[in-house]
């Protein structure tokens, strides 16, 4: 280790522990005018004791993050209390210097914790899904708190009843924070100005309700210049979606253009060909990152007034339970849909099968024969090099044996039909079961 190095180290120590008083050795990187030339000896000898330092305040701040596990999150107490699995989501914009050293700290940290997940940090700042039991779930939060930068940062906590949620931990930098074509770094997303301004959960039910409200005189909208933008895939409108709103013609969110279409009518652009200084845009997603970044694209594309809702869905169903929401949330990780109780477990959906049929002939039917669903829960189409999420009633599961139409059930490449919620693995387990198979026959 070179001393240039080892004072890095120290520096990160500090930022790790900044509430810790202990006695540190002061090193200087080169010999000074000062002080006669320290002999090789005695600058390895402090260059360890600095190490071993750096080591001491990363174990000091992980028993203490352990022992104060608290979250300002209103789920969050009672998880905490069973001692479950949880799944927790937070993100940041916010300019981060140095990120490598930045996942550095985070990956020192985390060793030893039972976390697995995706954090990914780059110079605009943070993103971050991942399971693990509460307590070690909860004392990263508590450790992210400790830097002012992320001292208030909205997290969102949910029970994993299956245990993790993710596979393993993904722990890196990552040029954009969410992916959508062309990248995110170009785009103005430390500037709070250049976002949507985020509406509380009560704010954002008093806009919908009064969007939604019916002039019975007239039959028409009493608030048309307002248009309620799902800023999610297609498929994550099908589980659930807050009512009035259209269902997104998009399957990846990298692909979103919405209000960036060159012609003035286009049918699957609800932004096509309205005045961008007169109509009010309210956009909502899971979390809030990808209404955040989106909205920063339609400011710079001249539209006047965008509103997000802040925290998303999730931090909306805690706060105001499942009013003017229809459905189940659609979720990135193995438990792939939440019903509303999941987040406020008095939430009783005041939704009627006839409301939600009438939404839309997607909503809540199966992908192949239309069918009126039960249970608001995708599955991966059974053959590999399709893949397709999809909804689909037992009938046609068991005819299709698990794909999403007759052609992929000749492909080369089948996975077998999946019982109840599980998920598919990798594909060479599959291929080597059936070779075990074949061979054994």
């Amino acid at each position: 280790m070179t001393p240039t190095a080892a004072t890095t180290s120290f520096q990160c120590a500090v930022v790790l522990a900044p509430k810790q008083s202990l006695s540190l050795p002061t090193l200087s990187p080169f010999p000074t005018t000062a002080h006669k030339p320290l002999s090789l000896f005695t600058q390895t000898l402090q260059l360890s004791v600095t190490h071993l330092t750096l080591k001491a305040l990363i174990s000091i701040s992980k028993s203490e993050s352990k022992k104060n596990v608290k979250c300002g999150c209103a789920v969050s107490s009672e998880l905490s209390k069973d001692g479950g699995f949880v799944v927790v989501n937070f993100y940041r914009f916010v300019f981060i210097q140095d990120p490598e050293l930045e996942v550095s700290k985070h990956l020192s940290f985390l060793q030893g914790f039972d976390i697995h997940g995706r954090v990914y940090i780059n110079e605009q700042g943070i993103n971050a899904q991942y399971s693990g039991p509460s307590k070690d779930a909860l004392a990263y939060v508590e450790w992210l708190r400790e830097d002012h930068r992320f001292s208030d940062i909205l997290v969102q906590i949910s029970p994993a009843s299956n245990g993790h949620a993710f596979p393993k931990l993904k722990l890196r930098y990552k040029p954009s924070l969410v992916q959508l074509e062309g990248g995110i770094s170009h785009l103005p997303l430390l500037d709070p100005l250049m976002r949507a301004t985020a509406l509380a959960p009560s704010e954002w039910r008093k806009r919908l309700e009064a969007v939604n409200k019916i002039d019975h005189a007239s039959n028409e909208n009493s608030n048309a210049n307002c248009i309620l933008l799902d800023v999610r895939n297609g498929y994550e409108w099908d589980v659930g979606h807050f009512r009035g709103a259209q269902r997104p013609d998009v399957d990846c969110f990298r692909s979103t253009s919405f209000g960036q279409s060159q012609s003035e009518v286009i049918v699957s652009d609800p932004l096509a060909n309205v005045d961008k200084e007169k109509t009010d845009i309210l956009m909502y997603c899971t979390g809030g990152i990808r209404c955040d970044v989106y909205s920063a694209i339609l400011r710079q594309r001249g539209f006047q007034n965008l509103y997000t809702l802040k925290g998303g869905i999730s931090h909306y169903l805690e706060k105001e339970g499942p009013v003017e929401w229809i459905g189940n949330l659609f979720v990135f990780d193995s438990r792939l849909s939440l019903p509303p109780s999941t987040y406020k477990t008095e939430a009783v959906s005041e939704t009627s099968r006839a409301h939600q049929v009438s939404e839309g002939s997607t909503f809540a039917r199966c992908y192949i024969c239309n069918s009126q669903l039960h249970e608001l829960r995708h599955r991966n189409c059974a053959n590999l090099d399709c893949n397709l999420l999809f909804l689909c009633c037992t009938r046609c599961l068991e005819d299709l044996r698990g794909c999403c139409c007759l052609d992929c059930t000749s492909a080369p490449r089948l996975r077998p039909v999946l019982p109840g919620h599980q998920r598919y693995k990798k594909w060479y387990i599959y291929r080597d079961m059936e070779l075990q198979t074949n061979s054994t026959a």
